[in-house]
Formats: structure tokens, C-alpha cells, sequence
């Protein structure tokens, strides 16, 4: 669910997560920026993870961390816990261990810098997965939307490549092309995002449309040709 670029009302998307986790479906929720309270809104309104977009530092990383594995430890508490995790208290570590277990951390790399920090941002514990936005990405490459360019196909393998070394999942947001979405899950993407609601809505009506004026068009060559029979 993407609150980064859809205009979601907090009342809006709290309904939604918790439809679908009664339906059982883990609501994931793509919050607008990288800020903890925003994390904290989506998990209290029934979100089961969270996207972070255009995560460019191990720090970025570590504000996404604290929001979501140690909820709902906040300001001076949670930087020593971050900067310390043996400063918690047995009870206390254990109680946010179980609480936080089930909770998903993906951070979208969208950016130049976002790759050049990989290392950085791959070694932050808490880290379940790292997910490329591919227009974005492709436009801090220089070579905007062009998704088939040998150099956005290289910035695609190389975080594959460095989220399977650090035991992190990786992933890619991709709509263009189903063969292209198949060779880069061969080549290590195991997080796939196959388009969107609105999207597969409106290819499927493109579709629909195009065999109705087909139909239509069959139609009328036949009106035609019966038409000069009888002339």
C-alpha cells in the first residue's frame, strides 16, 4: 500500500491493512519518508511492514530499524538501545523481540548513493529485504526510463549480488517487460512486485477494448461484403 505517492487518508489506510490481514494477507505499507513516527503511524493503524523510500545511509536504515524492531522504545531510550542493544534489559529485550518479531523492514534503493553506501546500509541488523525503485533509480543513473540500458541493468545486478552476500533479501518494483522481471529474478531478485492494482486494471481494459473493436470490425468488413452480394 503506497502512501509515498497515493493521497491515502491514516483512517483510509488503517481500514485497508486490516481488511486484508482478515483476509490474510500481510498489509506492507510504503510510507511517504523516512521518519519514525511516520513508521510508527502504519504499524499502530494495523500495517504488518514497512517500505522506506530513497534510503541512501546506514542511518536512514537505523531510524527504520528503531521504529520497527524496537517499538515503542522512542527518544533518548531508543538511541542508547541502538547505539547499545546489550543496554536493554533482559526483560525488556525479550519483550520487544517478541512483539516486533513478525514485522517487516524493507528500504528502497532508488539512487546513486543509495548503491555507493550499499555495504553500509546491507550491515544495519533489523534489515529484512532492499527493494530498487526503478524510475527514480534510473534517473539519478542519468539515463532516465531507459530500463533496458546496460547501465541500469548493472545497478539492478549489483544490489542482487550485495543483498545475497549480506543474507538480505532484494527486489524490484517492475511492470514493462515479464521476460526481463524473469531473468532478473534468476539472477537474484527474491522479492517480486508485478505491477500494481491500477495498472493490471487498465491493461486489462486496453485488452478488453482492443477485442471489442476487433469483434466490431469483423462485424462491419462482414456488413460490407453481404452488402455488395447484393448490390
Amino acid at each position: 500500500l503506497d502512501t509515498e505517492h497515493t493521497p491515502l487518508g491514516r483512517e483510509t489506510l488503517s481500514w485497508m491493512c486490516h481488511t486484508y490481514a482478515a483476509l490474510g494477507v500481510p498489509p506492507v505499507v510504503r510510507v511517504p519518508r523516512i521518519d519514525a513516527y511516520e513508521v510508527a503511524k502504519v504499524l499502530d493503524g494495523g500495517a504488518q511492514g514497512i517500505i522506506g523510500p530513497y534510503v541512501e545511509t546506514a542511518d536512514d536504515v537505523r531510524e527504520l530499524a528503531g521504529a520497527v524492531r524496537l517499538r515503542p522504545l522512542k527518544g533518548r531510550r531508543l538511541e542508547e538501545a541502538l547505539d547499545n542493544p546489550d543496554a536493554l534489559e533482559p526483560e525488556l529485550r525479550k519483550y520487544l523481540d517478541e512483539r516486533n518479531a513478525d514485522f517487516l523492514l524493507i528500504g528502497m534503493i532508488e539512487s546513486v548513493p543509495g548503491i555507493e553506501n550499499l555495504d553500509e546500509i546491507l550491515s544495519v541488523p533489523g534489515l529484512d529485504c532492499v527493494f530498487i525503485g526503478p524510475h527514480d533509480l534510473s534517473c539519478s543513473l542519468g539515463i532516465p526510463e531507459q530500463y533496458w540500458h546496460a547501465d541500469f541493468d548493472t545497478a539492478v545486478r549489483t544490489i542482487f549480488s550485495k543483498a545475497h552476500e549480506y543474507n538480505v533479501g532484494a527486489g524490484i518494483h517492475w511492470w514493462e517487460d515479464r521476460d526481463l522481471e524473469i531473468e532478473w529474478s534468476r539472477a537474484g531478485g527474491n522479492l517480486v512486485m508485478h505491477s500494481s492494482d491500477v495498472s493490471l486494471f487498465g491493461a486489462g481494459l486496453k485488452r478488453e477494448l482492443d477485442e471489442i473493436r476487433e469483434a466490431l470490425g469483423d462485424s462491419r468488413r462482414k456488413d460490407l461484403e453481404e452488402k455488395k452480394t447484393i448490390v
